[in-house]
């Protein structure tokens, strides 16, 4: 008789698990309390427009394309879109630099702007961030969570020299660029998984290779494609999802999880996946006094205000531009040194006919925009902190000087952190679960196996091995392979 498994929540890292386990020859059911699957990736429509309201760039994406590949052909329903200029940076001197999908495009594009110095700066910059990750993916992205439990391998203690931990990401960008446009636009990859650019271990500093040299893709059809495109492969190996079925209670046996309480009764299951932030599940899903082996990661990442603008269609748009505020490093002192927001913030903004090929109106395009906010209060996580129309207001000036809004374009959707905390309860509206704001983070984020309660697995961006689309994917396959280890599950292949 196969495994009975429930995965708690139909996010990225729950629909992950769910195909592997399912491929794995288990029998899953997914249980999501909301109307549709994708958590944080997800859609509204207005006006007969359906747009992203969550994460606006894929990379990585042959994490996707074998989960997809998990039934035959299955990754063909992924289709990405490589837009150029893929990013625009622009800032209140009138620089503007526009970075491809080619790597030398980008480069040569830096020589013109900048300079030559600036073009080599940048080019050794990416040559030291593709050794970090060559160093740092295997074990820390594709293997198991790492422990300070068990010493390092000579092999290991080799591999750490290389992914310079002990410096943080700003201290390296400064030491090896010297230009401040290029220093800018390095230092905003901290945000890429909601972390401090001055805390943050300069490991991070492989994010620059991945979108630089791997590549930042956007899907045909928008992010909710790839969902889409998720949830069918599930279906098709046979996983039930039911909506609108919060989970109250995951359920225990002596030490022993043995299912969840949910639509007024319960469920029983031979091991549970929980793809919701740890904190929700310490706090809120398990009995009272029943946290062993669950441990919340220790500071959750910044947060946003997100919205989006029917924007009169612009020739010659980017797929994303970043309209950075004059000084860039006081963004971070609000955020992280004064839990506030930014003063004079930097914004995103991401145009989803570009980036997704995805239709919008007669006139207008979808163009979601982002503010960095701190998380909200661990006493009031849903109370509104901001002033109602104050971000918005922030992001039309900046966006409208930018020549990417016209001023009578409309704001037609948006949510702050409080929203962000009240969806996904536990989150406190961070974005990516965790922030990596110190040389521990790694090692301090939740594993996928909860030890201290056999049968209960993690599998979202707040467990290892971190936040963002590609990592929570691959949480959730790590907390599959975990189970499959733990039932004697042959692993998909």
């Amino acid at each position: 008789m196969s495994a009975q498994v429930i995965v708690v929540g139909a996010g990225l890292g729950g629909l992950a698990a769910a195909i592997e386990l399912a491929a794995a020859g288990a029998s899953v059911t997914i249980v999501e309390a909301l109307d549709r699957a994708g958590g944080k990736a997800g859609v509204e429509t207005v006006d007969g427009v359906t747009f992203d309201t969550g994460p606006s760039l894929l990379t990585l994406p042959d994490i996707a394309r074998q989960l997809l590949n998990r039934t035959p052909g299955g990754a063909a329903r992924l289709e990405l879109v490589s837009p150029e200029p893929a990013f625009r940076y622009v800032w209140p001197d009138g620089v503007q630099i526009d970075v491809f999908m080619e790597l030398e495009r980008t480069l040569d594009h830096v020589g013109d702007v900048l300079g030559r110095a600036a073009r080599d700066q940048l080019h050794g910059f990416v040559s030291y961030a593709a050794r970090i990750w060559e160093a740092a993916a295997p074990p820390f992205l594709f293997a198991p969570a790492p422990s300070l439990r068990r010493p390092p391998s000579l092999r290991q203690l080799t591999s750490l020299s290389r992914i310079d931990p002990l410096r943080t990401m700003q201290q390296a960008i400064h030491s090896l660029v010297q230009d401040a446009h290029l220093r800018a636009i390095l230092m905003r990859y901290a945000t890429y998984n909601g972390s401090d650019v001055r805390r943050a271990p300069a490991t991070l500093n492989c994010i620059a290779h991945v979108e630089l040299a791997l590549g930042g893709f956007g899907v045909k059809g928008g992010i909710s494609a790839l969902v889409d495109a998720l949830v069918q492969t599930a279906e098709d190996l046979g996983v039930k999802i039911r909506y609108n079925t919060p989970v109250q209670r995951v359920l225990t046996v002596g030490k022993r999880v043995v299912g969840v309480h949910a639509d007024g009764r319960s469920h029983s299951a031979d091991a549970v996946v929980v793809n919701a932030d740890p904190a929700h599940l310490s706090a809120d899903l398990l009995l009272p006094g029943r946290r062993d082996g669950v441990r919340p990661s220790p500071e959750p990442s910044m947060s946003g205000w997100t919205g989006v603008f029917a924007a009169t269609r612009t020739p010659g748009r980017a797929a994303h531009t970043v309209v950075f505020a004059p000084d860039y490093e006081q963004e971070f002192i609000d955020l992280f040194d004064h839990g506030r927001p930014p003063t004079s913030p930097t914004v995103y903004a991401s145009a989803q006919e570009v980036a997704h090929h995805r239709a919008g109106w007669p006139e207008h395009e979808p163009l979601f925009t982002m503010i960095n906010l701190p998380p909200t209060s661990a006493s009031q996580p849903t109370r509104p902190t901001i002033p109602p129309g104050q971000l918005a207001a922030q992001a039309r000036s900046r966006l409208v000087q930018a020549g990417l809004l016209h001023g009578g374009d409309a704001l037609v959707w948006e949510r702050d952190n409080a929203g962000l905390a009240a969806r996904f309860p536990g989150s406190r509206g961070a974005i990516y679960g965790a922030a990596s704001n110190s040389p521990w983070a790694a090692f301090q984020r939740p594993p996928n196996r909860c030890r201290g309660l056999p049968g209960l697995y993690l599998a979202s961006g707040g467990a290892h091995p971190g936040g963002g689309m590609p990592l929570a994917l691959q949480s959730g396959r790590l907390a599959a392979a975990a189970l499959c280890e733990d039932h004697s599950l042959p692993p998909a292949r």
